[in-house]
């Protein structure tokens, strides 16, 4: 079953808090609150302001009963711009609110604005809710419990390639565990079902460059480089994923053989999935070409972090380079 969101008694008569970074997170809680009013009060009225135009005079106005409904949610956007001499009357509000007004007021985050913040949170109507911004290890996590919200489940493979395929950007990830959600209702999403979505977009990434180059797939490497490069990848991704691979190599050619199949993927460092990858690639591969196919890697990423001009001839040579070093040419 989805999740819910707060309840009328949760945000009327009270003040709303938003802080952080993440605005995609941000803005999900000022439309949770939004609509436990609504459901709350259907007439119920809606409205926003900034900051900045915030006075003592405005605040009461946007907080009184109108003639179509006493019930109202205000939200107050980008509160570090906040007037001095509005602070008083905002923290004054924020002891006494109007009980039945939902006031939310969104701050962006950094530290312009932090001793209104502190002085808010220790008020006892203030709800306080954060949203630092994510780790990179954090956003599998969040496609799980986004997939959670919607009454299903994301195994931590799938959550990866998903993270893989789409990137960091919370808004494309939510919107693609809720399409996985839709299109599977109440099943166990794998890496197999999210692969068959999204795969396509996994392989024009910098670690599908790599992948091919690594498997000795030249043409197909190439391709593959030039829709990243064409799609805006940064070059220095390339090399990292180029970087990334080599190690994950090195590592299963040095790993205790017999182990079993989840300890060895952790022991390499990568999901059981990528696994099976490095294993067909590790065939192409001696330790002496790995070797120098690391000293490749890192010769074009000195390269891409200095003084190269033309990126994209640095990363068709690594690409050159990486193939002939796997087929022994």
């Amino acid at each position: 079953m989805a999740t819910t969101g707060p309840k009328a008694a949760d945000v009327l008569g009270r003040v709303t808090l938003v802080t952080g970074k993440e605005e995609f997170l941000n803005e999900r809680t000022v439309a949770a609150v939004r609509e436990a009013v609504r459901a709350h009060d259907p007439e119920a009225e809606l409205s926003e302001t900034q900051a900045a135009d915030l006075t003592l005079a405005t605040l009461g106005e946007l907080s009184a009963p109108s003639l179509f409904s006493s019930t109202r949610c205000v939200v107050v956007r980008n509160l570090e711009n906040l007037p001095d001499e509005s602070v008083a009357g905002v923290l004054g509000y924020a002891d006494a609110p109007v009980e039945d007004v939902a006031l939310v007021l969104v701050h962006g985050g950094g530290q312009k604005g932090s001793g209104v913040l502190a002085k808010l949170r220790k008020a006892a109507f203030v709800a306080d809710v954060r949203s630092g911004e994510l780790k990179a290890s954090e956003y599998p996590q969040f496609v799980a419990n986004e997939a959670r919200r919607h009454g299903a489940t994301m195994d931590r493979e799938a959550a990866l390639f998903l993270v893989q395929a789409v990137g960091q950007d919370l808004r494309s990830l939510a919107a693609a565990a809720h399409q996985l959600t839709h299109d599977f209702p109440g099943e166990s999403l794998d890496v197999e079902k999210v692969r068959r979505y999204f795969g396509g977009r996994a392989e024009a990434k910098s670690f599908a460059v790599a992948d091919a180059a690594f498997s000795g797939r030249r043409h197909a490497a190439l391709e593959e480089l030039r829709w990243a490069l064409d799609g805006g990848t940064a070059a220095v991704l390339v090399t990292s994923a180029f970087a990334t691979g080599a190690r994950g190599l090195a590592r299963y050619q040095g790993a205790p053989r017999g182990m079993r199949e989840a300890d060895l993927a952790r022991e390499v460092g990568v999901p059981p999935w990528k696994l099976r990858s490095i294993r067909d690639q590790s065939r192409g591969w001696t330790e002496q070409g790995l070797g120098r196919a690391i000293r490749a890697v890192a010769r074009a990423d000195a390269d891409i972090k200095g003084a190269a001009s033309d990126p994209s001839y640095t990363l068709e040579r690594l690409v050159l380079e990486i193939t002939d070093l796997r087929t022994g040419r």
